[in-house]
């Protein structure tokens, strides 16, 4: 590593103290400029074996840093440039908000409307959801990802828009009152994806091509829903090898001998995520929240409009866009992460800088970095000094207590087959020697930890909690599973078990 990158924190660590500013301007100096001081967040991922990162920096309209670092495909030895294109996740979700958002400033919908008046496959639950909810993720529509992995998929399976939308035709449950809370749903910026579509009469792809990405110059960006389309100059995503998680979420991974796997991503889907695009594309984005050449200021300031809960407080998400603060300056912008794809794009409307850092490693500390950046960018134009570092507290004893496990009697009460009729999915439940298991064909083997009466939780991220419902004699009727971004998704027990 250069001595820049020596002189500067690791990535995402804090410039912190009252001589923060004059760290910033000595490192830039050191490392011959801005140039250089930008060069030095990404010491660590410029040699040869390494994942990489695409970086593009936008002041006053005009791109004044550009450059990639590592490799778009280690195993090919293809370096990182600034015409790399990368999967950005949930970066994705400002176009598919911005493509509603002009609809609606146009008169062809409004926010306000029904999802079920444009997609009528959407269940009629007992509080209707709105395009604004979804947009604000407060509709309490459940999550995608997790209801497919409690369905039994991989997340490095081929997972297509129309089965997304199949599985979402069958829910009858919403995790809370809409409006009420907030709770991230990448279903809702599907189903926001296809409402565009309806109300516009064209594919989502080349709706968000004709009315956003060409009139902005951004060449090399798409909508990425077939998985079998062939895109010149993409990136591949890895995790680092070995790793604590090595089979990830998805159970994918596979060693090699460079120090990373590769982080298979198959999606077919779009709208919750699956834009494919460059660092320097995503630049002139961002530059669209100055000059408002896109959508006019009518449907920019609708973006960074935030969401209401229905008791009056504001949250800090607005359309496909969070709403910060980085030492004083005001921040507008979204992370992504898939496989090993992550990405973050960052405006600071009152200096008129964007910043785009896109990775193709699971650890690649996107928005760390982009902070990073920012600090060389605008050393000395941050209102507030870095906050100083906190100091390490003494790590407080770990809970050992443990909900006793049940004794054999009980644990053969939850014993059975349950199955779900919102995902037609199947689990088997055994009370062994070492307590109960869930069985999956798909998922093998997964252990329930007693953590209440009639209460579970697992050590897998799609079904971190397990409650059991009994009816009025006691006997257990009713398996409720959820944690996260899915609540209390109901399998019924079946009277007569199922052969495993």
């Amino acid at each position: 590593m250069s001595g820049c990158g020596r002189m500067l924190a690791p990535a995402g660590a804090r410039i912190a103290g009252a001589g923060a500013c004059v760290a910033v301007a000595l490192l830039v100096a050191a490392c011959g400029g801005t140039e250089g001081g930008i060069d030095a967040v990404f010491a660590d991922l410029d040699r040869s074996g390494s994942p990489g990162a695409s970086v593009s920096v936008i002041r006053d309209g005009e791109i004044i840093h550009s450059r990639g670092y590592g490799y778009a495909q280690i195993e090919h030895g293809v370096p990182v440039t600034p015409h790399t294109v990368f999967h950005v996740a949930s970066v994705s979700k400002q176009f598919t908000a911005m493509a509603v958002t002009m609809l609606a400033a146009e008169g062809a919908l409004s926010l306000d409307d029904p999802v079920r008046a444009h997609l009528d496959f959407v269940p009629e639950f007992a509080h209707p959801v709105t395009v604004r909810q979804m947009i604000h993720h407060t509709s309490g529509i459940r999550d995608q990802w997790q209801l497919l992995g409690i369905s039994g998929w991989r997340l490095d399976d081929v997972i297509t828009t129309e089965q997304i939308l199949r599985l979402m035709s069958r829910q009858r449950e919403l995790n809370f009152v809409p409006g009420s809370e907030y709770l991230y749903s990448n279903m809702g910026y599907t189903l926001l994806a296809q409402t565009a579509q309806e109300v516009s009469g064209m594919a989502f792809a080349e709706f968000t091509a004709s009315r956003i990405f060409r009139p902005l110059g951004m060449e090399r960006t798409h909508f990425h829903d077939d998985h079998e389309h062939m895109v010149p100059n993409r990136a591949y995503s890895y995790r680092p090898f070995p790793t604590d998680e090595d089979s990830g979420e998805d159970g994918s991974g596979e060693e090699t001998d460079t120090g990373y796997t590769k982080s298979v991503l198959s999606y077919a889907n779009a709208g919750a995520t699956s834009l494919f695009t460059t660092a320097d594309d995503l630049a002139r984005w961002l530059d669209n929240f100055r000059d408002e050449r896109v959508g006019g200021s009518r449907v920019m300031e609708m973006m960074k409009t935030r969401g209401i809960l229905n008791g009056g407080d504001t949250i800090p998400y607005a359309h496909g866009l969070g709403i910060g603060e980085h030492r004083g300056l005001q921040t507008i912008g979204h992370g992504g992460a898939d496989a090993g794809f992550r990405a973050q794009v960052n405006w600071y409307p009152e200096a008129d800088v964007g910043v785009v850092v896109l990775t193709n490693v699971a650890n690649g500390n996107p928005g760390g970095r982009a902070r990073q950046v920012a600090e060389v960018v605008l050393a000395g134009a941050f209102p507030e000094e870095a906050p100083e570092e906190e100091e390490d507290q003494p790590a407080s004893p770990a809970d050992s207590t443990s909900f006793p496990t049940p004794d054999p009697a009980t644990l053969g009460g939850y014993a059975g087959s349950y199955y779900s009729p919102e995902l037609d999915a199947l689990y088997h439940l055994e009370a062994t020697e070492d307590g109960l298991v869930a069985r999956h064909i798909r998922h093998g083997d997964i252990a329930l930890e007693p953590s209440a009466r009639d209460e579970f939780v697992t050590d897998r991220w799609f079904m971190r909690e397990v409650r059991f419902e009994r009816a009025p004699d006691g006997a257990v009727t009713e398996m409720r599973v959820g944690g996260g971004r899915v609540r209390n998704l109901l399998f019924v027990k079946l009277a007569v078990p199922l052969p495993r």
